[in-house]
């Protein structure tokens, strides 16, 4: 590519992409929602959760020879 094939390139990305101001900033924060999340402190796991942990307890227990398939998985 030569300079004479960039000038209309440049011209058009000049016109589609608006300049950004050099102290712009996000329109919204979101900080703010994490540090809500970590002090309302880690609620504890549903019960599907312990469900799933159960179930793949009985299947190690039916089947050992998926453990390390399992592991590896992990």
């Amino acid at each position: 590519m030569n300079t004479h094939d960039q000038a209309p390139i440049k011209q058009l990305l000049q016109q589609a992409l608006p300049p950004v101001d050099e102290h712009a900033e996000p329109a919204s924060d979101l900080w703010p929602a994490v540090l809500r999340k970590i002090d309302a402190g880690m609620a504890a796991p549903p019960w599907l959760d312990w469900a799933l942990v159960a179930g793949l307890g009985v299947c190690a227990a039916a089947f050992p020879a998926w453990i390390p398939v399992l592991l590896y998985y992990l």
